[in-house]
């Protein structure tokens, strides 16, 4: 039996103590600040009333509403802090080690890098929070050296550019970074190609429990502990890879990193930060690591020498992996060892990485999942994902993007009351769509309360062709020209996914007959000049995959189409993939209906034969859903019919009554979205098992609407909140409510969810088995839970209530379940029942002839009471 919370700490946890006794007061409070951000995403995770019990017991001044500690969620950390550090250096000790004891019950990986980092690096985690903070003491030609460069990238990371809507004279916009910048969330596993594959479906898609930073098995990571200790290889990184699906914010976290690095608040333990993009490497062929730097960087010429000498104080910042040309092996042996000797690019960063060149210098780098799935990424020591913007950190986008709250707050109410639309929201380069488009609607409209003149896109696909038929309503006035223009446009888009470019040169629009001196062309593409070479690329990656999609409808050749399906069909390259989305979603006539009067209608027969090409993937999908194959091909497949807004060919395909396993894969908010849109257009599912998918409130919600449909509704390990009961409750309320079977295994619940069940369980005629376990439980709610299912009329055969922290105070609440002729299997293992219960359980088990199995192995009974209890038909 698992020791009670209320033990003293083990034999490591006194070793623990007396680290922490030896800091003195000024160095506590130094690691307890360092460590603030990892202190609010832990009390987060593990709940603010936990927290709060378990420092009640050991800091017995410690006086806090939980209730209201529990509303300010995002201020807990800070409150609790705050109030411990007041009651001395004793306090402050006593919360460590309440941490540690925390440890040993909850899965936390931010609680569990933060205790190895304190218990591994000892004294020396000091020494290098001050080093970040105030930097190496450099001769005075260095520092002098370090000034220029710093000034520079400060002239280079600054500002925040934005581009205006289509259709306004504004000019583009630049904001002070620190003024803009809005957080994302960033975490770090060791399950990075577990959800790496399908980029557009599982676009980093951390919704709202991944924005508290609190989901299981992945440690979400700050700014400024991306080289911090690593407790999944017990190591300080020197190699650190930052891998986000597009639009995501990857070019802009580097950005706010090295800001952040010049202006002195972020790892001043790098002397120099060397900051690069792939895609102007790209020019490079043969260089030096020397070469390279001067070449960005010509003003280090007199001091390169010098400062290369302590490769340990040197940073290299690549941004953007997928834009380069060149294909880079992690694993290729080809190495160099000398910073003046001229190599190709791949082999540069590869020795770099693997500390052939330059020993102890220091890597981040930026990639689309896609591109490094499929290779060794071991050279990396921390691999890292973003998650794109919090819930919070939606709403701050609109703020600034409108900087008129009336307007912000009229624009954001729309997307809200959009599930689809809400959910696109976290990733940054949708909201700068969405925000786009919407500003377009609102100064046609400008006055509260009028009714929009086309209807709000629903899918990404509708997004997309809104920004595009706003900017043909600005600016069109030939529809052959518009016609023309966005067709070679689509072919320079389809020719750079293909052969992977993104810069774009003068003859590669020649060559397909792109226009430049249209008026339409500055809308849709991009000119800039850099080392006196002009180039040209699309305001984002996903806007040339917009129009290469676009393209096939316009050219009107469904002959080209089998091409992309058979490369498609094999679910390895993420670009096709997100073509394929925007193919789908262009195949609905109503989402066509916008581009209508400036493009003509669309192609039928391209309609007809993506149709048809989802047709046959559809019975191959259900097959494997049926055989727990592939299940991301599955949700991948789902998310493009989804697109084409055609519930009759959902229901075609799959019928009704089927069986979704998606157990033990990680779905995203949208991934609910798309699911629901199934669920709704399937009807009467036989089974939906949910486990460990890390849906959270926010996948919860996208799925309400069809969850009483479902007989055996399967949602353990979810993290679900007490407040998240309330959705299931109205589905077991609902007056057609058809589920038998809930299983709420393993999420974070609490007595106070007991009597939110309780009372849908009233009304449920339906519910035939019930599972909470794995549940903080214990508490005054649980009798509510008893007294429902205690009830003659309640249908519940089983009730399992395993490891749910009853003690042997709860045995008699348990009594009345006797009076429930229904109720066959009563399950309470692994909780802490001790012989002082064990005539309670008799005289339970002698009053409900009915039941068939009382299961109450591993608790705390003696040997001889196990036994005869045994003798009345307990099951041990």
């Amino acid at each position: 039996m698992a020791e009670s919370s209320s033990e003293a700490v083990t034999e490591d946890g006194q070793t623990f103590h007396q680290k922490l006794s030896r800091y003195q007061d000024s160095e506590l409070r130094l690691i307890t600040d360092y460590f603030a951000d990892d202190l609010k995403n832990i009390i987060e995770s593990l709940g603010i009333e936990k927290i709060l019990d378990y420092l009640r017991s050991r800091i017995t001044t410690l006086q806090q509403d939980s209730v209201a500690l529990k509303r300010q969620c995002n201020e807990a950390a800070g409150i609790i802090m705050k109030d411990i550090f007041h009651m001395g250096r004793e306090a402050v000790i006593q919360f460590w080690e309440t941490l540690y004891v925390l440890q040993t019950e909850e899965k936390c990986p931010n609680l569990q890098s933060v205790l190895d980092q304190i218990s591994q690096e000892g004294f020396h985690l000091v020494e290098q929070i001050l080093l970040d903070t105030c930097g190496h003491d450099l001769p005075p030609d260095l520092r002098d050296t370090q000034k220029i460069h710093k000034r520079h990238l400060f002239m280079k990371t600054e500002k925040m550019v934005e581009n205006t809507p289509p259709g306004t004279n504004l000019k583009q916009k630049s904001f002070n970074i620190s003024e803009r910048y809005v957080d994302v969330v960033v975490t770090s596993g060791q399950d990075f190609k577990r959800h790496s594959k399908e980029e557009f479906i599982r676009t980093g898609g951390k919704h709202e429990y991944y924005m508290q930073g609190a989901q299981v098995g992945l440690e979400r990571i700050a700014l400024n502990k991306l080289f911090r200790w690593c407790h999944w290889n017990g190591s300080v990184p020197h190699a650190v890879m930052v891998s986000g699906v597009p639009g995501i914010g990857k070019s802009t976290l580097l950005q706010n990193f090295v800001f952040h690095w010049v202006t002195g608040k972020l790892y001043q333990r790098f002397a120099f930060v060397f900051f690069f993009k792939f895609r102007q490497l790209n020019e490079y062929r043969d260089v030096s690591l020397e070469e390279m730097i001067l070449l960005e960087y010509p003003y280090l010429e007199h001091q390169l020498d010098n400062l290369l000498q302590d490769p340990e104080k040197l940073l290299f910042v690549f941004d953007g992996l997928d834009e380069s040309r060149f294909f880079i092996d992690f694993r290729s042996s080809e190495q160099c060892r000398d910073t003046k000797w001229k190599t190709q690019l791949p082999v540069l960063v590869t020795s770099l990485l693997k500390q052939s060149l330059l020993k102890g210098s220091h890597v981040l780098m930026t990639s689309r999942p896609t591109k490094i799935e499929s290779t060794d990424i071991s050279v990396f020591q921390r691999i890292t994902e973003i998650k794109g913007f919090s819930s919070k950190e939606k709403q701050m986008y609109f703020d600034r993007f409108f900087e008129n709250k009336e307007i912000s707050s009229r624009a954001f109410m729309h997307v809200q009351e959009n599930d689809n639309l809400y959910t696109f929201c976290y990733i940054p380069a949708y909201c700068w769509i969405l925000c786009t488009v919407l500003s377009m609607h609102f100064r046609a409209q400008p006055k509260t309360g009028q009714v929009m003149s086309s209807p709000l896109p629903t899918t990404v696909t509708q997004l997309f062709v809104a920004y595009v038929a706003n900017i043909l309503a600005n600016h069109s006035q030939d529809t052959s020209d518009a016609r023309h223009l966005l067709r070679s446009i689509g072919q320079v888009a389809q020719h750079g996914i293909t052969n992977h470019i993104l810069l774009f040169d003068q003859r590669d629009l020649v060559s397909f007959k792109v226009d430049i001196s249209s008026l339409l062309f500055s809308n849709f593409i991009i000119e800039s000049r850099d080392h006196s070479k002009v180039t040209f690329s699309f305001l984002h990656q996903i806007f040339q995959e917009f129009f290469a999609a676009l393209a096939y409808y316009i050219e009107d050749s469904p002959e080209r189409l089998k091409t992309i399906f058979e490369s498609c069909s094999k679910f390895q390259d993420g670009h096709n993939q997100m073509i394929l989305h925007f193919l789908c979603g262009l195949s609905d006539s109503s989402t066509w209906s916008l581009l209508n009067k400036y493009l003509g209608r669309s192609s039928h027969q391209v309609s007809k034969e993506v149709i048809s090409w989802l047709q046959t993937m559809v019975p191959v999908i259900k097959k494997k859903l049926e055989d727990s194959e592939d299940k991301k091909e599955c949700v991948q497949v789902l998310a493009y019919i989804f697109e084409t807004r055609n519930k009759n060919l959902v229901y075609h395909c799959l019928g009704s009554g089927n069986t979704f396993d998606f157990s033990e894969l990680y779905l995203t908010p949208l991934d609910c979205t798309v699911l629901a849109f199934t669920l709704g257009s399937c009807k009467d599912t036989e089974r939906l098992d949910l486990d460990s998918c890390y849906i959270h409130t926010e996948g919860l919600n996208r799925l309400a609407p069809f969850l009483h449909t479902i007989k055996d509704l399967r949602l353990s390990k979810n993290d679900l909140k007490d407040d998240d009961v309330g959705v299931i409750a109205t589905n077991l309320t609902h007056s057609s409510c058809k589920i038998q079977k809930l299983i709420l295994w393993n999420n974070g619940l609490t007595h106070t969810s007991c009597t939110t069940l309780a009372c849908a369980i009233s009304s449920c005629p339906s519910l035939r088995y019930l599972d909470v376990s794995k549940n903080h439980l214990a508490g005054p709610g649980l009798k509510d839970l008893v007294t429902a299912v205690s009830a003659p009329s309640c249908q519940i055969e089983h009730l399992l209530l395993q490891q749910v922290k009853l003690t042997d105070e709860y045995a008699e609440v348990l009594l009345p379940l006797s009076e429930n002729p229904n109720l066959k299997k009563l399950d309470l293992s692994l909780n802490f029942f001790t012989d002082r219960s064990a005539g309670i359980i008799r005289e339970l088990l002698k009053k409900s002839p009915h039941m068939e199995e009382i299961i109450i192995n591993t608790n705390d009974f003696s040997e001889e009471v196990e036994q005869t209890l045994g003798g009345l038909k307990i099951v041990k």
